[in-house]
């Protein structure tokens, strides 16, 4: 089954989805310590390289 291609309107609303969600966690937790940026750290990972390889491939 081929994939649907991300639009740019959809790659920005999932940044900013992200955008708040980490601008929340980092405001409610009481400390800020390696648990809050492990978590911070892997969900960029899980959110940005699958837009980034959409990206990649519409420009080949």
């Amino acid at each position: 089954m081929a994939r649907r291609k991300i639009t740019n309107s959809q790659i920005v609303c999932i940044t900013l989805l992200w955008g708040v969600l980490c601008y929340m966690l980092l405001t409610y937790s009481t400390t800020i310590d390696f648990n809050v940026l492990f978590t911070l750290v892997a969900s960029a990972i899980i959110v940005f390289v699958p837009l980034y390889k959409s990206v990649k491939r519409r420009d080949e």
